[in-house]
């Protein structure tokens, strides 16, 4: 099975419900995580910009540093259904 992504932050959702946001109904989201989608509808208003801001430091390890995790978030991030130009 192919792993899935948040379509909004590109976080890795595993099977555990807990990984995955909620609709207005209380059923999980298929596609954004909880930390990016709750009740609905998107936990913080950004641009892409911003979210890449906020995600590079829980990208940063002792093989990825700054510069490669932008880059990397800036090719992956506008192929997310979240910042796909409409």
């Amino acid at each position: 099975m192919k792993e899935k992504y948040c379509q909004s932050c590109g976080m890795p959702m595993h099977q555990a419900a807990a990984t995955y946001g909620s609709e207005v109904d209380g059923t999980l989201s298929k596609e954004y995580c909880e930390h990016c989608y709750k009740d609905g509808k998107f936990s913080s208003e950004c641009s892409m910009e911003q979210m890449i801001d906020f995600c590079v430091p829980f990208m940063l390890n002792e093989t990825m540093d700054e510069q490669k995790a932008r880059s990397m978030m800036n090719e992956v991030f506008p192929t997310l259904k979240r910042w796909i130009v409409q």
